[in-house]
């Protein structure tokens, strides 16, 4: 229904075979269109892997089978106008549509959960029943509490067809609002503690976008690494690499990444999780050194010193007191001090200290590594504070402090629907939520919209993820909970392509569609074009998939809701109407037949640029931030009543200002260490976007799973490189190969994430997949109750 009938409208137009060149919003070609050899046809379509862009590849099928993928190939190499290539990961897409891993049927799972022998195949009619039956009696018995709409990480952009993950595919989760709402989440795995911690310091997340670093005369990076996470030319990588010629560069990261090789002017070795003590100690040296800005901090923030400090504050609670050790704790946040914590030397914290004092417009910014850490709010908050103390920022040149914007998309998702229910829990504490939701709190969960939850979660829907225990804190805690609950306690719908570590945990399991076999349109907004494409097919699929509207439509059928939730309307006629919304919305998009026929549609917009709230800084009182004071929070008095009103664990601390804590597992717990004495972090690489594309054996040869750790630690512990070695701790272990090598520092091991958990005997907790979350820990963060996933500690001995 969903692909087949718009492949009849797509052969009517003839388009199929035409779609070959690439138009502007002038109307006028790049190139002139090739002519493709007898037989041949070309469909644009793109990558979705949900890596923060996506990417067009150019499919070329002969009677119905691809015979090789291509990316953007029209248009020059001049940034702003640039090819928006594909990176391999994309390029390698047909290896999805005919891997033999490739879920062929409807599945029902008949014995234990997490193992792939436990699915029989079914018919579609018996699966659609089933989910319709269970989603119904689920409701009935327990309310919308008890439904969640799974965090997933697979797909994203693709806008119409089932484009985002964390509903349901939005078709999903408009039936769901049908059926009387659903257990909603906030924040996601990639980005919470940074979205939390700006919330209670700016009151919204900006930043300025990649092409500010061209008027920049420094970059600060800590843990930024585009060259293997946004690899693509319509990714970071290229906007890194063009923007960053020239500049002086300082990289901060424990591991020297891809994004430092042979660009960075230096690179600081830093311990796991110290970020904020080696600000703190930078910003000991600006106030030491008389560089603080007091006129624009007193204009602009609350609660640097005293002065601007709230009436319901502790004397010497703000943050130049702490600083300076006129605060609780009494201790001076010099170099020295940070140099033990931090592994930098003094006298390279002094010098970073002066370089920014010395910097017009230094461009500060961070990746989202240093924030997924056991306190990871206050990494963030520490990190944005310096360009405040300095007075730079909202000018050209400058940023916030996070991680640089891009530009944005013409093109929408599709409905979701009105949720009902308003209750939220963070997207981190699903698991705990099927344990205890009857018990969960504002006070200690996060839980919003509702004081209480009336139900544990009873149906997991989870499309295009892996989170369920692949990408999830500690595996095979996350397994036990899983495991000993049966369907009727906890059904679970999965829908994929393949059969994923979380797949194995489903009531029923569907084929999905990839992208190469869906029809839809897709966007990205790079920082100086957009790029739209129109996503046909003419691959015939080789199993028996169903895309997402089409599932959620026989669902939807089953329980009478089919009207409602689609209007009478069938895909084709949703993707006209949306597309039609859109085009009303930006009036260089062209018609839909045109946009079809001409392939790729690249929208210049050489003048986008955006300056980290720079409106605010211009005039704070015409712009006054949506802070209770309206102004930048460095003292938040509502975190301030946090930190005596929630209910933490031992150990975890709301502090009302930035500032660095030693937490659980880090380089300052000595009694764990004895037993685990190195830190373990996790890092993406160029063979996978979170879990996807693990299973594509090209990727896997490109790029070696192994893990990461320095000359030093490994000649203590016998390890050679190539070594089998065990990693382990607590929560289990991981069998894998060793990476020796001088570009981690010592005591710090890296291990990449999204490698497929993979363990014949889930209760000895050993994993031979390589997968990092066999070892990390489930412990929400103090204030967005977010993912932890690199604090850990761990010991590595010859396997």
């Amino acid at each position: 229904m969903e692909r087949r009938s718009f492949l009849k409208a797509s052969a009517a137009l003839g388009c199929a075979a035409t779609i070959t060149g690439c138009k502007t919003s002038s109307d006028e070609p790049n190139k002139v269109p090739e002519v493709p050899p007898v037989g041949e046809k070309v469909d644009w379509s793109c990558c979705t892997c949900n890596c923060g862009h996506n990417c067009p590849l150019k499919v070329i099928t002969v009677d119905g089978k691809i015979t090789r993928i291509e990316t953007d190939d029209v248009g020059g190499d001049e940034f702003g106008t640039h090819q928006v290539r594909a990176c391999l990961k994309g390029r390698s897409s047909r290896k999805k549509v005919y891997s033999p891993d490739r879920l062929n049927r409807p599945m029902k799972r008949v014995g234990p959960r997490g193992h792939a022998s436990s699915f029989i195949e079914c018919s579609w009619d018996e699966a659609f029943n089933t989910i319709a039956e269970n989603l119904q009696k689920v409701y009935n018995e327990a309310g919308p509490s008890a439904v969640y709409p799974h965090y997933g990480t697979g797909r994203l952009y693709a806008r119409y067809s089932g484009g985002d993950w964390r509903w349901a595919g939005q078709w999903g989760a408009k039936l769901l609002c049908e059926m009387g709402g659903y257990l909603s989440h906030y924040g996601t795995y990639s980005s919470s503690q940074q979205l939390a911690a700006m919330y209670y310091t700016y009151g919204t997340i900006t930043s300025s976008t990649y092409t500010e670093m061209l008027h920049s005369d420094l970059v600060v990076a800590f843990g930024f690494n585009p060259a293997e996470t946004r690899m693509s030319g319509g990714g970071g990588t290229y906007d890194w690499s063009t923007c960053t010629q020239g500049k002086k560069v300082i990289m901060i990261d424990p591991r020297y990444s891809d994004s430092a090789l042979g660009k960075e002017d230096k690179w600081l070795a830093i311990r796991p999780g110290t970020d904020a003590a080696l600000c703190e100690a930078l910003a000991y040296e600006i106030i030491r050194q008389g560089k603080a800005d007091k006129a624009f901090l007193d204009k602009y923030c609350i609660g640097y010193d005293s002065d601007t400090l709230p009436a319901s504050a502790k004397p010497n609670s703000d943050y130049k007191s702490h600083i300076l050790g006129l605060g609780e704790d009494g201790i001076a946040k010099t170099p020295e001090w940070a140099a033990k914590i931090t592994g930098i030397a003094s006298n390279e914290i002094v010098a970073l200290a002066q370089d920014l004092m010395n910097a017009s417009t230094p461009f500060i910014c961070q990746g989202l590594g240093p924030q997924r850490h056991a306190i990871g709010e206050q990494t963030v908050r520490s990190i944005v504070i310096l360009p405040l103390l300095l007075g730079k920022i909202g000018i050209s040149g400058t940023n916030s402090g996070i991680w640089p914007s891009h530009g944005r998309s013409s093109i929408s998702l599709s409905p979701k629907g009105d949720n009902p229910y308003s209750g939220s829990i963070s997207f981190f504490t699903w698991s705990d939520a099927i344990v205890r939701g009857v018990d969960f709190t504002p006070e200690k969960d996060g839980l919003k919209g509702v004081e209480k939850l009336d139900s544990n979660i009873r149906f997991i829907w989870n499309y295009a993820g892996n989170a369920l225990i692949n990408q999830h804190s500690d595996s095979f805690g996350t397994h036990e909970i899983l495991a000993s609950r049966e369907a009727d306690e906890l059904f679970i719908l999965v829908h994929d392509v393949f059969m994923t570590p979380s797949a194995k945990y489903a009531d029923i399991l569907l084929p999905d569609l990839t992208d190469l076999e869906h029809t839809d349109i897709s966007a990205f907004g790079g920082t100086n074009q957009e790029t739209v494409i129109p996503m046909t097919t003419s691959v015939n699929s080789p199993v028996d998939a169903k895309g997402c509207f089409e599932v959620t439509y026989e669902i939807a059928k089953r329980l009478g809701l089919e009207g409602a939730v689609f209007e009478g309307k069938n895909y084709d006629q949703w993707l006209d109407e949306l597309y039609k919304r859109d085009q009303a919305n930006n009036a260089k998009l062209p018609d839909y037949k045109d946009l079809v026929e001409g392939g790729l549609y690249k929208i210049p917009n050489p003048d986008f640029k955006n300056v980290a709230f720079s409106s605010f800084f211009a005039d704070p009182e015409a712009n006054k931030l949506s802070t209770p004071s309206g102004k930048v929070e460095i003292y938040s008095e509502t975190l301030a009543a946090m930190s005596t009103q929630w209910e933490l664990p031992e150990g975890d601390l709301i502090p009302a200002i930035p500032m660095y804590h030693k937490t659980w597992e880090s380089y300052e717990d000595t009694e764990t260490r004895e037993q685990f004495p190195l830190q373990l972090i996790g890092h993406h690489t160029k063979s996978r976007t979170h879990s996807s594309f693990h299973n594509i054996k090209w990727l896997t040869e490109a790029v070696e799973d192994a893990v990461w750790i320095n000359p030093k630690d490994a000649a203590e512990r016998g390890i050679t490189d190539g070594a089998k070695v065990e990693i382990s701790n607590d929560r289990g272990s991981v069998i894998i190969a060793a990476k020796v090598t001088p570009l981690i520092m010592p005591g710090v091991t890296s291990l990449a994430q999204g490698a497929w958990l993979n363990s014949d005997n889930l209760s000895t907790k050993v994993d031979t997949g390589g997968n990092v979350n066999a070892l990390t820990k489930y412990h929400p963060t103090p204030i967005g109750k977010c993912n932890p996933q690199h604090t850990n500690l761990v010991e590595i001995r010859l396997a």
